[in-house]
């Protein structure tokens, strides 16, 4: 590399970057609904318009077509779960050499079948992307075929720089920030290379969901760290570790970083549908989640940005999950555990409270006789208001408790109200990530120790490769050694809930 700075170093790697005879360019759109509401321009760089409904063809292509006709000869292979295989398979396709695509056994069959329908050769290993990963390494050695990696090579980074070109000479008036959504890294190190070596004044903002924030948590470090867990709802940019390649270009280049969570998320998937009448994969609408959080914490008005609207994957099963959500991401829905006296006139003397905003959820069921704990799902007009209602109730007599920044409540409880058993002595609650496969919930209860009940259950499918499980363990209190030894032998990520107040309140 040459000393001029990250920035240039790939300008003319993306400048001579070979992608158009796979990709399109795609094209620039104001989301203008949006828009008005925040005051602000929003454009939406629409990658998702792909060829394989994602811009990870574009860094694939640009790697593969520079391969030498006897490295094409041997193949190539790579390791994914998703849009880069489809990418990957797509350029084998055109470039006319096999493509093998190591993937883990948990991988949805959907998108199984999208890479075996480009042409893509599927090996099904291990049941995580790093097990996967490991053996696409192993056949490398043996096969002599050449790995194509995700984010971390110059080549793929180059190809994904292609989108700042497009962007800057399909909008070339002012533009305040672009944002990018980081998996491991290779968009936006080929984002920001571009834009800073052509456009410096132009912010480009990272954006990471809160439990997959391996790039944020690096550049804070000054060096590249491993996450133990990733949250896997945007399974687009679950990375456990970045790139070194592409960590190098994001710690210099990158201005600010915007962490976003799941209702952020899914309300960003509700704004694009109104606007373009698209849905887009939970990676695809961070951008977008970014951009309005950006407004809403700095108060800027009459700004214009750029959102890359980076995939369109969405496995149509997680919809229910996404609309359920977005309410609540949005704000529009606000969620209460209120106690109320069982006594006359109680309940009317709540709804009275309520008012004329339309009630989304009401969950009751008596189980003192004194007291009931009732569950109110409300819309809400304004981010915020939620405290206010809920301040609301205290001052009337109602006791309180705002649930609607609550996972517990929000993923489980809802469906639950009413569980409360006199019978669960020494219960312990547990929020477990589960694998979608076959045998998981038999490598629980087979490890499990024999003596100990399961209390509680409740699973509900979203359509994801990993299902969030609630349950219920009575373990007496002098074998807390014991449990502790049995939750490190999963290897499936938890959380212990049994101090949660809405557990407190309504199941226990």
């Amino acid at each position: 590399m040459s000393r001029r700075g990250p920035a240039t170093d790939y300008l003319q790697r993306i400048l001579t970057a070979r992608v158009y005879d796979v990709a399109i360019e795609s094209p620039l759109e104001e989301a203008t609904q949006l828009s008005a509401r925040l005051g602000n321009r929003v454009w939406l760089k629409r990658e998702d318009q792909q060829p394989v409904f994602s811009f990870k063809l574009r860094g694939a292509y640009n790697k593969m077509v520079r391969l030498s006709p006897e490295q094409l000869g041997r193949g190539v292979i790579c390791a994914s779960a998703g849009n880069h295989a489809q990418g990957v398979a797509l350029s084998a396709r055109r470039l006319g050499c096999q493509a093998t695509i190591v993937m883990p056994v948990t991988t949805p069959q959907v998108k199984i079948d999208a890479v075996r329908t480009l042409g893509g050769t599927v090996v099904l290993h291990g049941d995580s992307f790093s097990d996967a990963y490991g053996h696409a390494l192993e056949l490398e050695r043996t096969t002599g075929a050449t790995f194509v990696h995700p984010f971390d090579d110059p080549d793929v980074i180059a190809g994904q720089g292609t989108i700042a070109m497009e962007i800057l000479r399909q909008l070339q008036g002012p533009i305040d920030a672009v944002f990018v959504a980081i998996g491991g890294g290779g968009l936006i190190a080929g984002v920001a290379s571009y834009i800073k070596a052509v456009r410096p004044e132009i912010k480009v903002i990272g954006v990471q969901t809160a439990d997959s924030d391996a790039m944020l948590q690096s550049v804070k470090a000054g060096k590249r760290v491993t996450l133990h867990d990733v949250g896997l709802f945007s399974d687009g940019t679950a990375v456990k570790t970045v790139g070194e390649e592409t960590f190098r270009l994001a710690r210099e280049l990158v201005d600010d970083f915007e962490v976003v969570d799941t209702d952020a998320v899914c309300a960003g998937i509700k704004d694009v549908f109104q606007d373009t009448r698209s849905i887009l994969e939970p990676a695809g609408a961070m951008g977008v989640a970014a951009i309005k959080q950006y407004v809403a914490r700095t108060g800027c008005q009459g700004q214009t940005f750029v959102a890359i609207t980076c995939g369109a994957n969405m496995n149509f099963d997680r919809l229910r999950f996404v609309a359920e959500r977005a309410e609540v991401g949005e704000e529009r829905e606000a969620l209460f555990a209120v106690t109320i006296p069982e006594e006359r006139g109680s309940f009317k003397r709540f709804c009275e409270l309520i008012g004329p905003r339309n009630v989304t959820e009401f969950n009751y069921r008596i189980s003192d006789e004194k007291i009931a704990h009732v569950f109110v799902g409300l819309s809400s007009r304004t981010r915020g208001e939620s405290a206010e209602i809920a301040q609301r109730f205290v001052q009337h007599g109602f006791a309180t408790v705002d649930l609607t920044h609550d996972e517990l409540a929000k993923s489980h409880v809802r469906y639950m109200v009413g569980g409360r058993s006199e019978l669960a002595r020494d219960e312990r609650l547990y929020r477990f990530s589960f694998p979608e496969r076959p045998g998981a919930l038999m490598r629980f209860l087979s490890r499990m120790h024999p003596d100990w009940n399961i209390s509680l259950f409740h699973y509900r499918n979203q359509g994801a490769d990993y299902s969030d499980i609630l349950v219920g363990l009575q373990v007496p209190p002098n074998e807390a050694s014991e449990l502790q030894e049995f939750l490190s032998s999963l290897d499936y990520p938890y959380v212990e809930e049994s101090l949660n107040p809405v557990y407190r309140l309504f199941l226990r």
